[in-house]
């Protein structure tokens, strides 16, 4: 079981300042802005939240990677090691962060289940990510943790996943996820954002997501996206006034 950090890993942790940003924040503005930086493979495919809460999801990743079950290998007792890597990741992710499960993106078995979701709710979590199923769905989708998963599966995860490694550089859902990489959750699904690129992307997110505010109540107000989305000229010049009744502040 490795747990050694990878050279990717930063010891950084983030601050209740920046995850209350974060939380204003959609994926949508965050896969936009990675992408004018050229970061085109950034959202999850095939993971969706399975919580019925709106909640959004901000936390650093924790990871738990899997390889294929084998016959002889996994089978029921195993879960009595006290060593199991997928009870001392849930036993070891620490409050406030994301449980990152990588599964081979293979949802006929689940990945967890009530109990063991239910643990990480009760140890501060800040979300579970798999790209595999869930089992006790139902019970799970009513938990105050964010969930999100491949699909509803009532197999055991032995079925088909043997987890391995804990907190090593893994693929969720067909993107590089390192430990310590922001984790953001929404209605639309999962981003994974570099840390290193956290402090340059959340001023202009943050700025964005104030500027389209705007725009969205001119074009629910009657405007045509022409000229408006983008903005022309006069458009701007309007944001402009609106800024000076409604400021926009990073930080605040």
């Amino acid at each position: 079981m490795t747990t050694q950090p990878s050279s990717k890993q930063s010891t950084r942790r983030l601050d209740a300042s920046t995850r209350d940003q974060l939380r204003t924040v959609s994926t949508a503005t965050m896969a936009t802005l990675m992408f004018k930086r050229g970061l085109r493979n950034q959202f999850l495919q095939g993971v969706t939240r399975l919580t019925e809460h709106k909640k959004p999801m901000v936390g650093q990743a924790f990871t738990l990677r899997h390889i294929a079950a084998r016959e002889d290998i996994d089978v029921s007792p195993i879960f009595r090691e006290l060593d199991h890597p997928q009870r001392v990741a849930i036993e070891t992710v620490p409050p406030d962060e994301v449980l990152v499960m990588d599964c081979r993106a293979d949802a006929s078995a689940a990945s967890l289940g009530g109990i063991l979701a239910t643990r990480l709710e009760v140890r501060g979590c800040a979300g579970f990510v798999s790209d595999a199923g869930v089992r006790d769905s139902d019970y799970i989708a009513a938990l105050d943790i964010p969930v999100y998963c491949a699909g509803r599966s009532a197999p055991t995860n032995l079925t088909r996943h043997h987890a391995i490694d804990i907190n090593v550089p893994v693929t969720c859902g067909g993107v590089p996820v390192y430990p310590g990489d922001v984790i953001l959750g929404d209605g639309d699904g999962v981003m994974v954002i570099p840390l290193d690129l956290l402090d340059e992307l959340l001023p202009e997110a943050l700025a964005m997501e104030h500027y389209e505010l705007f725009i969205t109540a001119l074009v629910r107000g009657g405007r045509s996206v022409i000229g408006t989305y983008p903005a022309n000229a006069e458009t701007l010049e309007l944001y402009e006034q609106y800024k000076k009744t409604n400021p926009f502040q990073f930080g605040a």
